[in-house]
Parts: structure tokens; sequence; C-alpha cells
């Protein structure tokens, strides 16, 4: 397994990630991830450690804080060759205070999450959203504070735009607080987004990325197919709309071009995908997630290899979009190009 460095932290992760998300199975979208118990959460957490995958990733919001309670049992015994990712932010319940950055919903939330991990540390807390109604200096003045209690030891964001991130970085560099080393964000061959705006701002920053369904939300596993139905067995069919949006025609272009290099190597559409991600500036970890070991297995399969620059040429071309102003100049014009050259 290859270790980087998260963002410009001295801490070191590994390349894959692994993602709880389909630890518990409660409630309308996480149902649809997997409903992994505690015996199968430590073989799959055996598998990853013995593969040199030893960052975990989950939330306070998955299965309702089951998935955190199943990551914590399943870790016993084995804390100490773990780090553990968690995310607050997002609804708890229906209370005024039960969702957010504020003192109030970190410090409650942050002590109820070491109590389902059964944990003394958090080793990377991600705000799961930027929270409008609270302002930064309060939220990083308690990430401050419960960074000196050892409670937690890094700290990161989510699903920020980059002005909300940038926002966030002044106000830790004016007042001398934590700064922010991760950011969890989509980012796919069906999902460049991440592009525009987020990767220039961590190459210029020290953020590192830590991609969450690099798969497109289960696009991209070569079971989708142009002018075929989508598999009964799809979580799509339930989850769809929780995810992010993409073109069907763009899909399949992106798979048949994955179809085209994982036949060339002899990698599976996964692998090659994935392969692609960790090729990109600024990730730091793919949270890979799985249901099952064989799931595991093959994602794991990405590491250890990499592509050519032709493959990547060819991968890039099939999955391009026009970014949105004002980016789309910087990709289209010599002008723009020279004063700002691009990131990728």
């Amino acid at each position: 397994m290859e270790y980087r460095n998260l963002g410009a932290s001295g801490l070191k992760v590994p390349a894959l990630s692994f993602g709880a998300g389909t630890f518990g199975g409660q409630g309308p979208l996480f149902s649809a991830w997997g409903d992994t118990d505690t015996a199968a959460a430590r073989r799959l957490i055996e598998i990853c450690l013995e593969a040199g995958v030893n960052l975990f990733d989950t939330a306070d919001v998955y299965s309702s804080g089951a998935s955190e309670e199943i990551l914590g049992a399943a870790l016993q015994g084995l804390r100490d060759q773990a780090l553990i990712s968690t995310k607050l932010g997002l609804p708890m319940g229906e209370g005024a205070n039960e969702a957010g950055s504020s003192r109030f919903r970190l410090v409650r939330g942050v002590e109820a999450a070491l109590k389902r991990l059964k944990t003394d540390r958090i080793d990377l807390l991600q705000l799961h959203a930027f929270d409008a109604a609270t302002p930064v200096e309060e939220t990083l003045a308690v990430l401050d504070d419960l960074m000196r209690a050892g409670k937690v030891l890094y700290v990161g964001a989510s699903n920020f735009s980059g002005w909300q991130l940038m926002k966030s970085l002044a106000a830790a560099d004016r007042h001398g607080w934590p700064r922010y080393v991760a950011n969890q964000a989509y980012y796919s061959l069906i999902g460049r987004d991440y592009e525009w705006e987020l990767m220039p701002l961590g190459l210029d920053q020290g953020v590192g990325a830590m991609v969450w369904s690099p798969l497109g939300w289960g696009r991209l596993t070569g079971k989708i197919r142009r002018g075929q139905p989508l598999p009964q067995v799809s979580r799509l069919h339930e989850s769809a709309d929780f995810g992010p949006p993409v073109d069907d025609e763009r899909l399949f272009d992106v798979v048949d071009a994955l179809d085209v290099v994982a036949a060339e190597i002899g990698k599976t559409i996964p692998q090659v995908a994935i392969a692609w991600l960790l090729s990109r500036p600024t990730v730091s970890s793919v949270i890979i997630g799985a249901r099952n070991e064989s799931q595991l297995r093959d994602n794991l399969g990405a590491v250890g290899w990499s592509l050519t620059p032709d493959q990547v040429a060819r991968l890039d071309a099939a999955s391009a979009v026009t970014p949105a102003y004002p980016y789309y100049p910087y990709w289209r014009e010599g002008g723009f190009k020279t004063v700002n050259p691009p990131s990728v």
C-alpha cells in the first residue's frame, strides 16, 4: 500500500481508505448501501489491515449512528492499528440544535461519537457540510479546544464550496486555530467538478482530498451498460435520487473508454476508475466501500500499478466537460492560460 501525506499535515494515510457507510443499514438511503453487521465488519476490517488500508471513514448520520457503533465494536483490539475518520454537522434529530457546527453541536457530537466508536480520540474529524448560520470563528475555536483536549487530532471539511473552505482557512490563519488539512469531496470520472475550484485551492493551500464515491455513486462498476436496463441488484433503484446527477450518454462514453483500458491491462472497470483518481493532483486517499469481501478485494486491486499517460489521456477525453464560468476560459483561451495556468 502506498501512503501519502494528508494535505500539508504530517499524517500519513493510505492511498485507499475504507468507507463504513455500508455498516448498519438503517434508513432509506443507508439500507440501500448495505447492512453489514459487526461480525462481517470485523472481517472486512481485517482484510483492509492486511492490505495496509488502516484509515476507516464514517459519520454520525450513517444509519443514525449505527455505522459508528459497528465500526467501534469491530475495531476492538485493533484500535491502535487504525485511523478513524468521522464527520459531524448534518441533522441527527429534529431539534433546533441537532445540526450544524455550533459549539453546542460539536461538543455534544464529538462526545457522542467517541462513545459510539468506543475510543478516546477521533484521528480526523470533518465537518459534513458548511454551516452558514454559525460564524466560522465559533466553529474553529471549538475545534481548537477539542484538539487541545486530545479528543480530535486533525480536522477537515466535506462538501464545502471553494469560498467556504477558503474563508475557514483564512480565519484559522488569522487567529492561529487549526487548519483543515482534508477536504472530503465527491470526485470521479463522471463527476469532475472538483477540478474547477477545489483542486486548485487544495494545491495552493495544502488541503488533501479524501475522495468519496469514486465509482460515481455505483455507476462505474461495469454493470451499467448502454442499451441495457439497470440491473435488478443495483442500489441505484433506491438511492439514485440521493446522489450526484449524471448524463446517461456521458456515462456510457466513460464506461466504453474504461472497458477498452481495462481490457488492455487485464484490470476491472472499478480498478481502472480508482487508479485514474489516484493519479490526480491533491488526492490523498480514495475512499472505497464494499458490501462484501469480493467487492473489497476487487477495489484493493486498484493499487500497485499505474495507468500509462496515453490511457489517462483517453479517460480524460471521454470524461471531459466544459467547466462553468469563470473557469472555462482557462481551459480554452490561450491568454487566460498564460496568466492562470490550469492545475491539470
